[in-house]
């Protein structure tokens, strides 16, 4: 234990001093974490301590690594990238100068400059080892480069944070329900769970009714659960499990999973609920994304999301104007990654797009000392998208059985207001669109009027969601009819 807290106190004075981090003295913490596992069951009182772990800290340290971090961070963007580099030197920027007060003097960035040139945002001084694509689901995939060192960080974070958050112990088996091609979640969700000494199992988003099989299957392991325990999983691709589950009768009993990891889009709440009903298991929904690794946000028991000061500073912005977003406006995260956790693409101000709320008032509760706001509402496309947003909509939508999931629907812009276009099972749907009306008024969401559709080339384009980056295979789904379902 002498050897982990040595390993602590070298990450704790890497952080405070904006000095590189050893990859290896977090790989000890991580390690010896799981060590404990194994000897007494569960971590210790000290884990709270822990790097992620959100611990409280005195507001004026909180400020002097805030400002060491915002400082170390800049000269590293200003000195070896070149879009950065170009940047200060136009508008007359000093890093050595910059506080939380003057930060917003240096210009957002924009996802489309990453998009258009991602060499420019690499420091020269970096090893760029891995190039992680997101889904491209709003747009063109924007390319972000890892050296090895980052991603060692990032699975020794991941370990930490499936000990800690997730509650993965050794007896446990994980599967992946994500996008094959997303290779830096991929990555790290193996080696994170291998390494705790759970199991792996790589999914993919193939056919729904294929990956409940295989959820279904005794695993017949030593020393494992009899089934799948753990599934980590997009949302829209969750809602194409829940419609495949209840149109195929599955029921909870049929199998073994107890927590579901969903990430990557909008969790609306009647589909947490039908989840929950249709296996039976705790659901999670954090916040992170490939940019801004390791930061992220947790979500406390009141519903807020809170983002973390440790790995990045975070605004929230007027889309628009880029202006501070008031107590209960909406804008979308302003992110800045800090060096030394990130080496190679290095970003400050990044404009992620998603919306979020910020608290009218000062939260109460158990992560009161982190910056809140709502959860993710959904993604900036203009006005519109905030007027009402994915969040509002998919609330509305996906308590409805009739509607097919992951929904299919289309906002457009109607002389009166916005016109919601949903696609639908059958029709006529009388009754669906009589309570669809009653919720949307109740919910005071501003719609013109709803236009369902049972033929979705009647509608209006929709977009894309991460369950269409559906994944070809050889395997035959065995026919509903055959399957015999276990008692609920």
């Amino acid at each position: 234990m002498f050897g982990t807290a040595f390993s602590q106190l070298r990450y704790t004075s890497a952080i405070l001093r904006n000095r590189p981090i050893r990859p290896r003295d977090l790989e000890r913490v991580a390690r010896d974490l799981v060590a404990t596992l194994a000897e007494f069951g569960e971590p210790g009182e000290d884990s709270a301590l822990l790097p992620g772990q959100a611990g409280q800290a005195d507001p004026e340290i909180r400020r002097t690594v805030a400002v060491r971090g915002l400082r170390a961070t800049a000269r590293a963007a200003a000195r070896h990238t070149a879009y950065y580099q170009r940047l200060f030197a136009e508008h007359g920027l000093d890093p050595e100068t910059l506080t939380p007060e003057t930060w917003e003097n240096i210009p957002v960035t924009e996802k489309s400059a990453l998009r258009a040139l991602p060499a420019a945002f690499v420091s020269a001084k970096a090893r760029p080892a891995l190039m992680a694509l997101t889904t491209g689901t709003s747009g063109t995939p924007t390319a972000v480069w890892y050296s090895r060192a980052e991603t060692e960080i990032v699975v020794a974070l991941s370990t930490v944070s499936a000990v800690l958050g997730v509650g993965l112990r050794p007896h446990h088996t994980m599967a992946y329900g994500g996008c094959s091609r997303a290779t830096l979640p991929l990555l790290s969700t193996e080696e994170s769970v291998t390494r705790v000494g759970a199991a792996f199992v790589q999914i993919g988003t193939v056919d729904p009714a294929l990956a409940l099989d295989r959820l279904a299957a005794p695993l017949n392991l030593p020393g494992k659960a009899a089934q799948i325990t753990h599934l980590n999983v997009s949302a829209s691709y969750l809602a194409a499990l829940v419609q495949t589950a209840e149109r195929d009768g599955w029921r909870p009993g049929d199998f073994g999973l107890e927590h579901l990891a969903v990430g990557g889009e909008v969790l609306s709440a009647p589909l947490r609920e039908r989840a929950e009903a249709a296996f039976g298991a705790r659901i999670s929904a954090g916040y992170m994304m490939t940019e801004t690794l390791p930061s992220g946000g947790t979500p406390c028991t009141a519903g807020h999301l809170h983002h973390s000061t440790e790995f990045g500073w975070t605004e929230i912005r007027d889309p628009l104007t880029y202006e501070p977003t008031p107590p209960g406006g909406t804008g979308v995260l302003v992110h800045t990654p800090y060096v030394p956790y990130r080496e190679c693409t290095l970003l400050l101000r990044y404009a992620t797009g998603d919306l979020v709320r910020v608290p009218e008032e000062q939260p109460d509760c158990e992560l009161a000392h982190l910056p809140a706001t709502s959860p993710v509402l959904g993604r900036w496309s203009g006005q519109l998208s905030r007027t009402v947003t994915t969040r509002d909509l998919l609330d509305l939508i996906e308590a409805e059985p009739e509607v097919l999931l992951p929904a299919r629907y289309a906002l457009v812009e109607a002389p009166r207001g916005p016109e919601l276009h949903l696609r639908v099972a059958s029709l006529p749907a009388h009754a669906l669109l009589g309570r669809l009306e009653d919720r949307a008024n109740a919910a005071r969401l501003p719609l013109e009027g709803i236009v369902l559709h049972d033929d979705p080339d009647d509608m209006p384009p929709t977009g894309p969601v991460r369950a269409d980056l559906r994944e070809h295979t050889f395997e035959a789904i065995r026919p509903a009819a055959v399957r015999v379902a276990s008692p609920a």
